[in-house]
């Protein structure tokens, strides 16, 4: 469901380092899903998650932002299927460094084209 699946960040509550600008690449093995993230104030990020019985993912991530820090955090993403076939990914987060603060972001699945 989420292997080789591309995404953007299209809403994110303005504590979180993700922007338009983040890209986000999934890979999946049976119930293990992982990503690299990179893009906007993000210098590298990674993630790590299972897929849950609602096709949910439950997972922790980490990335050095602009400013040079190490941030990490947790989050659940609700997977939505939108009518034109891409996936849409509704995720709550929390930091576990930093300000501990939460907040809720989108990221949609990004169509790529081969050529």
């Amino acid at each position: 469901m989420y292997d080789n699946k591309l995404f953007r960040s299209v809403a994110n509550t303005d504590n979180g380092d993700v922007s338009g600008e983040t890209l986000f690449t999934y890979h999946q093995q049976g119930s293990l899903v992982w990503a690299e993230y990179a893009g906007g104030s993000v210098v590298k990020g990674f993630l790590i998650a299972t897929v849950q019985a609602d096709h949910g993912l439950d997972m922790r991530y980490q990335h050095v932002n602009q400013r040079g820090e190490l941030m990490t955090g947790r989050c659940y993403s609700v997977p939505e299927h939108l009518p034109d076939g891409r996936l849409r990914l509704h995720e709550t987060w929390q930091w576990t460094s930093g300000d501990l603060s939460s907040g809720k972001s989108i990221i949609d699945e990004v169509l790529t084209s081969i050529a």
